[in-house]
């Protein structure tokens, strides 16, 4: 897993309340257990018209959104059926950092093991943020996750709480089995211990 320590990107404002994961990757595209490729079908029933073309009120298809790294979005972002092909979807296209009021909880647990960071601000700063998204080509945040700050293009500062063992499994690109990896000198320790022990086991 990649490592997330800052990232300075445009941001694209999504204000659309209770986003689910079947509008983040509709269920047509759940059959593949690939994590990559998912990205052109990410937002797929928003982005695309019936024939096929491009929506073009939708904002990751306005120009200034296109290579958006991070999306402002309304409140319980994440909500609906359980699939980790959401955060999959998202990192592919480029997504790495998704700020919003509230994540849905199995979403949010997904975000982290997969490399995005999701970020949790008050509806006040919420309001902050999606002005600065608002503003087309300048709309360029700066997500700090040592400092745990998010700094505006003119310059205001917002911080944000994440739960320090999460905030080292990003910081270090560490998912389920990097973690694993870790303990590695303490698993062969052992597994020299048991076979000197029970040799027949």
């Amino acid at each position: 897993m990649d490592k997330f320590t800052s990232l300075t990107a445009v941001a694209a404002p999504m204000p659309i309340v209770n986003v689910d994961t079947d509008m983040i990757i509709p269920k047509q595209f759940l059959k593949t257990i690939k994590r990559t490729g998912l990205g052109k079908s990410l937002f797929y029933e928003m982005r695309f018209n019936d024939d096929g073309s491009e929506n073009e009120d939708f904002v990751l298809n306005k120009p200034a959104y296109r290579n958006a790294n991070i999306i402002v979005a309304g409140d319980n972002f994440g909500c609906g059926s359980s699939r980790e092909h959401a955060p999959w979807a998202l990192k592919d296209f480029g997504v790495t950092c998704v700020i919003s009021t509230s994540f849905a909880d199995i979403f949010y647990n997904n975000c982290f093991k997969n490399g995005i960071l999701p970020i949790v601000v008050t509806p006040e700063q919420l309001d902050d943020l999606m002005d600065d998204a608002s503003r087309g080509a300048n709309a360029t945040l700066t997500v700090d996750l040592e400092s745990q700050e998010i700094r505006g293009p003119d310059g205001g500062t917002i911080t944000f709480e994440i739960d320090p063992f999460r905030k080292h499994c990003l910081m270090n690109g560490l998912d389920d089995i990097g973690l694993t990896m870790e303990k590695a000198p303490k698993i062969d320790t052992y597994e020299e211990k048991l076979q000197g022990e029970r040799p027949w086991v």
